[in-house]
């Protein structure tokens, strides 16, 4: 008979722990930068394309730090990887309060990228791959809420932009990051097998179908014989790939509208700043509801489906917002491009696991978003440069839309998972 715990599984403390350190970035970095670009423009005069630089650098140093994130979150654990990530994040947010040159402007902003990375996605997602294998998508979609969170904070940090001006309250995200990040992320705990447990709350001493089997080196090994691959085995499968591909494919409309959106909601389309701010709130609450919705569907019909289908909605919604000619159409691009995005992330993230196994996941994340960055980083820019060079978004904006379709592909065409081949008593390795 299964043996239960008296306690809530420790898992799902992780789960809320890191939804706050989800927020903590999202809201007063990512989801504000938009906003932040608008009034640097109007401080400094400096061009679209400067101002969506710092933006593509941040992307480029996520995708770089990524394998190295990874072997130090396989061999040093979460807490303390986000630990030190908090601190350099909360510097990052100082030294920006204080800039006056394009070149701090860039050199903050990489500060601040090095702490937020360390801190954030991989870090946590890592933890909950870790904690969670039957629930894991539904796991993932809860405690990548952090992200919709933090983006429902984006009115409040616009108004004390508009209130006090973007240094004071940079000052204030410093303070907040460093006072609420390193509370929180105590919580976060590298393995459960490292406190008697397994994942999903089993224990190890009666599972369901039997004893828990022992791993090499007195490992307990999944009990679902879960498959684990090494980081190279992973690189040599034609799904590393296709699901690198296709999850970059995706992120080129977030990366592009995280940047433009309020810029050419403001200008192109003639919407206040405020209007263009609850545009991103309105993103943001259907974000919010689409992830847990994603990951319970995911884990119950098909991960492949959730995600191209959710690429299909990047694409209507940005041809929506490209061919805007009243407000409905806006708002129908914020509410299906919030969905997609809420309902697509978990699961493209929790599908690593799913073809790969937990052992060396952050290792192969790591360097699966080394292929991710190249389009987080040139899409931002590329629209920048056709803007300054044309003053239209609309040709990069379609481009976008139908390269966000045709990513679909690499998961239409995506070869089930399947069992590593070599030695069944190798111990994984990233």
């Amino acid at each position: 008979m299964l043996s239960r715990l008296k306690r809530p599984f420790y898992g799902w403390w992780i789960v809320a722990a890191a939804i706050v350190m989800q927020a903590l970035p999202a809201g007063l970095l990512h989801q504000a930068y938009g906003s932040y670009v608008v009034l640097l423009e109007r401080d400094f005069g400096w061009s679209r394309t400067t101002l969506s630089g710092a933006f593509a650098a941040i992307r480029l140093e996520e995708g770089l730090l990524g394998p190295l994130q990874g072997w130090l979150l396989d061999r040093f654990g979460p807490r303390a990887v986000m630990r030190v990530g908090t601190i350099i994040f909360a510097l990052g947010f100082f030294l920006f309060a204080r800039i006056d040159t394009v070149a701090e402007f860039y050199a903050s902003f990489l500060i601040m990228a090095v702490g937020a990375s360390l801190a954030g996605f991989l870090s946590i997602t890592t933890a909950i791959v870790n904690w969670f294998e039957r629930k894991r998508s539904m796991a993932m979609g809860i405690a990548l809420l952090g992200t919709a969170v933090g983006g429902l904070s984006l009115p409040v940090v616009v108004w004390g932009l508009e209130r006090w001006g973007w240094r004071a309250v940079a000052d204030v995200s410093g303070i907040i990051i460093l006072v609420v990040g390193l509370a929180v992320v105590q919580v976060i705990r590298h393995r459960p097998e490292q406190y008697g447990l397994l994942p999903d709350g089993r224990t190890p001493e009666v599972e369901e179908d039997g004893p828990a089997t022992e791993g090499v080196m007195g490992r307990s090994m999944p009990s679902q014989g879960e498959m684990s691959f090494t980081t190279r085995e992973a690189m040599r499968t034609r799904a590393f790939w296709f699901i690198s591909l296709a999850h970059t494919a995706s992120v080129l409309v977030v990366s592009v509208m995280s940047v433009h959106f309020v810029a050419y909601a403001t200008e192109s389309l003639g919407y206040t700043l405020s209007y263009a701010a609850a545009m991103v709130t309105v993103q943001t609450v259907t974000n919010l509801i689409g992830r847990p919705l994603g990951g319970w569907v995911a884990d119950r019909t098909s991960s492949r489906l959730v995600i191209i289908v959710s690429m299909f909605g990047h694409m209507g919604a940005l041809l929506l917002l490209t061919f805007a000619v009243n407000t409905w159409m806006v708002v129908a691009f914020a509410l299906v491009n919030g969905l997609a995005w809420g309902a697509r992330v978990p699961v493209i993230v929790s599908m690593r696991a799913e073809y790969f196994g937990s052992r060396s996941f952050g290792a192969i994340m790591g360097v699966s978003s080394m292929v991710v960055t190249a389009g987080a980083v040139i899409a931002p820019v590329a629209a920048a440069w056709a803007y300054d060079s044309t003053g239209s978004y609309s040709a990069s904006f379609v481009l976008l839309a139908a390269l966000s379709g045709l990513g679909s592909l690499f998961l239409i065409f995506l070869p089930p998972p399947a069992p590593v081949e070599r030695a069944s008593a190798a111990v994984p390795s990233a």
